[in-house]
Parts: structure tokens; C-alpha cells; sequence
């Protein structure tokens, strides 16, 4: 007992000296104390090794102290000698042994929070259970008188046609039989109905039916010929709308029949009836697509813009094709800034520009940029008409935001893509740019 209590003192005595010792010692002198069991009294004896002590204990304690932990050392040594062992292989078994358990203990507590958080998300979310019966079904489960409402207000009637194609002559014949429970427009329960019939390939080109007074069943049985070539026939819709005739205000639209000619055997003549959906608001048209690259250099302030070419332009002219050309513009802060344009090509649906035009944006300008493309066809008689337009900047969204993003992510690396044209009134509108500022003249 009297040795066990000389170590326990020479312990306390070591705290109080506030011995510093190298980690490398730590882990060497560990091992071989866990091996004989007396890991109790490792502090003991990497203290008792230090030499570096500032203690304030007499002379004599210190002294008996120190033969007591030279002893004890030397007794270790002993121990560690008798393992078959080199030393260096003893002190990496324990640092490896001592990182492996460190690593599990932090990955333990990683496990422990990821769960308190798990429960957390789970605590704030509701579910429809804790809520009552009735209130669960009033969220989940619509009104079914007011759904059969919806359904009878929504129903416009019903509209019967053929659609034939000839293949030798190009052309598309649509033919309007009848039309049965239409829905009531007028204030006395009838309607005045006639319809209008257009392909998408060229909505400039319509055909309308007679008027038919106070009917909701009316007979039609007219025919419209269209001429569509075979390589538009995939890309073509042909519409046929039902209006109620006013005479004194704007014409009402009943319904429509939209019909995907790529989703219909043209080899055989194709008739049947089919319920009238809503009209869209604004009529969809395919006016185009055009390939064009751009590249910015932020050393040198440079914007690239390369117009490729375009294809599948929206017909312009009586014989079926345009002379289109590309105006390039940036507007600066929502103000027209910079314009170019390309050739004109003559006669084509699908031109090929390959033209490169070189704009001068500082790297503050480039966040308030709007790059503007548009495609106009040439006239020598008349005005120039737009065929079709888009606009990329950070305001824009869709295709044209990402081609927008991508050529700012890669600097001094041409991005090419393919951009739909749309319609010029709709980018107008989105873009609201400002008139240039004219200030009056003095007077002389």
C-alpha cells in the first residue's frame, strides 16, 4: 500500500508541476502500459520523465519523486523489451489503433446529429391525420356540385369535320359538316355561329363559313382547300374556330378544334366529330428558328455575336417564300444602345448568314445588357415586315436565359444554340424599352 500511495502523491505532485510533454511521447510510452495493465499510471510516468518542471514543492519531496518514476521507467522499458516486437512497429499499431477510434467516435456523433435533425423536420410537418375529418376532406377532395357546375359551364358543343390531304398535288382540303349544342352566347339562349378554318404553317390565310341566325345546331357543309407542302405536314396544325356573329360589338369565340397533323393517317380520309375546347388567347403561330453563337472576352470588353443561319421561317410573300435578314441590337439599361444587321438573302425559308458582329460591353454593362434578335423580310415595294424575335440578357428566361448564363460562365468560348422565334409584339411588351430622350431645339 505504501508504494501504491507514493504513486498516487507523485501523481498530484506531476499535475501541479504542469509538465509539458511531446504528443510523439505520449503515444510511444502508452502501449506497453495498456499490455501489463497499469494504464493508470501512464501520467505518472511521462511526468515524472519531464525535466522542464517549475514546481514549488521542498527538495526532498521532489527528489523521492523522481527516483520513484526513474524506477517505474525503467521497469516499462523491461516490459517492452520482452515483446517480439521492434519499437517502431509498437508506436504505429497505437497511433493507427488511436485514429481508428478517434475517426468512429466523430463518426458516431455525425450519425447523432443527422438524426436530431431528422426528428426536427419530422416535428414541423403536418400531417393530415392531426387535422379533423371534415377539414382533411374540404382539402383534399373538391366540391363535387361545384366540380358538375364547372364541368356544364365549360361545355361548348360539339363540331364535326373531314380533313383529306392529296399527296400528288400538296394540298390540304378541310371540310366543316356541322355543329350540335353549341353554347349559348346572346341573351335570348342562341348563338349566331359560323367558323374559321386556318393551317398554322401560314395563319395569314383564312377561310369562314356562312353566318347562321338563332341556331345552336347549325349546317354547315363547306369545303377549304389549302396548299401545304409535305415537308410542313409535321409541323402544321389545322384550326377550325367557332365564333358568334355581333353585329354591332366584337365577334365572341365559342370553342375550337385544334388538330396535330402528325398525329393523324393522312392516307385516308378522316371524319368524325370531336367536343369544342377553349380558344387560345393569343393564336399560337410557328414563325421560325435561328442558330447564332456568342462569345464574350472580359479583357478586352468584346461581345461576339455570330449569326449562323435560320430555318423554317414563316412565309412572307404571295409565292411562298421571304428574303429575310437579321437585325442584332442591345439596348442598355431598358434604352436602344447599339444595332447591326445581315444581308438579305433572297427567296429562301431557310438562310445561311454566317456573319459576325463585334460589340463593345464593359464588364459593369453586361449585367444590364439585353441582346435583341430579330428577323425581318425585305421589301423593295413595301415597309419591311418582322418575321419573327427574341431577346437574351439576365432578364430574359427559358433557352434564352441559359444561353445567356453559359456564355458568361465560359468566358472567351463561342456558345452556338437554336432559339424559336417569337412573336415581335410579346417581346415588346416584356422588354418596355425606352424611346430616346430628344430635347428641344433653342430657338435661333
Amino acid at each position: 500500500m505504501s508504494g501504491r500511495n507514493n504513486l498516487i502523491r507523485l501523481w498530484f505532485l506531476a499535475v501541479d508541476t504542469r509538465c509539458h510533454y511531446s504528443f510523439l511521447g505520449l503515444i510511444w510510452s502508452l502501449w506497453p502500459c495498456i499490455l501489463e495493465g497499469e494504464f493508470f499510471l501512464y501520467p505518472i510516468l511521462i511526468m515524472a520523465k519531464s525535466t522542464n518542471t517549475t514546481a514549488t514543492a521542498p527538495p526532498a519531496t521532489a527528489t523521492t519523486a523522481y527516483s520513484t518514476g526513474s524506477a517505474i521507467v525503467s521497469w516499462i522499458d523491461s516490459i517492452l523489451n520482452r515483446i517480439p516486437l521492434p519499437r517502431w512497429a509498437i508506436y504505429t499499431i497505437f497511433a493507427v489503433g488511436a485514429f481508428l477510434i478517434l475517426l468512429l467516435i466523430i463518426c458516431c456523433c455525425c450519425c447523432c446529429c443527422k438524426r436530431k435533425k431528422n426528428k426536427n423536420k419530422e416535428k414541423e410537418k403536418i400531417k393530415l391525420g392531426t387535422i379533423k375529418n371534415n377539414l382533411t376532406t374540404s382539402l383534399v377532395q373538391p366540391d363535387i356540385e361545384g366540380l358538375q357546375k364547372s364541368q356544364e359551364n365549360d361545355y361548348r358543343g360539339r363540331l364535326q369535320y373531314s380533313v383529306e390531304y392529296n399527296y400528288q398535288r400538296e394540298e390540304m382540303t378541310v371540310q366543316v359538316k356541322q355543329a350540335a349544342s353549341l353554347k349559348a352566347m346572346d341573351s335570348g339562349g342562341t348563338s349566331d355561329p359560323y367558323v374559321i378554318v386556318f393551317l398554322t404553317n401560314d395563319s395569314r390565310k383564312k377561310h369562314e363559313t356562312k353566318v347562321y341566325r338563332k341556331t345552336l345546331n347549325p349546317t354547315f357543309n363547306e369545303s377549304f382547300t389549302f396548299k401545304l407542302l409535305k415537308s410542313e405536314v409535321e409541323d402544321t396544325s389545322a384550326v377550325m374556330q367557332v365564333y358568334d356573329f355581333n353585329r354591332f360589338s366584337k365577334h365572341d369565340v365559342i370553342g375550337e378544334v385544334r388538330l396535330q397533323l402528325r398525329d393523324i393517317n393522312l392516307q385516308h380520309v378522316i371524319e368524325e366529330w370531336k367536343e369544342l375546347s377553349a380558344a387560345s388567347n393569343t393564336e399560337y403561330e410557328r414563325l421560325g428558328e435561328i442558330c447564332f453563337s456568342l462569345k464574350y472576352i472580359p479583357v478586352t470588353s468584346k461581345l461576339i455575336v455570330v449569326i449562323l443561319e435560320a430555318r423554317k421561317l414563316k412565309k412572307m410573300d404571295n409565292d411562298g417564300l421571304s428574303d429575310p435578314y437579321v437585325k442584332v441590337q442591345l439596348a442598355l439599361n431598358k434604352k436602344k444602345w447599339k444595332r447591326k444587321k445581315t444581308a438579305v438573302k433572297k427567296n429562301t425559308l431557310n438562310p445561311y448568314f454566317n456573319e459576325e458582329f463585334t460589340f463593345d460591353v464593359t464588364l459593369e454593362q453586361i449585367q444590364n445588357v439585353d441582346l435583341i434578335i430579330s428577323v425581318w423580310d425585305h421589301d423593295k415595294v413595301n415597309k419591311n415586315e418582322q418575321i419573327g424575335k427574341l431577346f437574351l440578357g439576365c432578364r430574359s428566361s427559358g433557352n434564352a436565359l441559359r444561353h445567356w448564363s453559359d456564355m458568361l460562365a465560359h468566358p472567351r468560348r463561342p456558345i452556338a444554340q437554336w432559339h424559336n422565334l417569337q412573336s415581335a409584339e410579346e417581346i415588346d411588351k416584356t422588354l418596355a424599352l425606352k424611346s430616346h430622350i430628344k430635347f428641344p431645339r433653342p430657338n435661333r
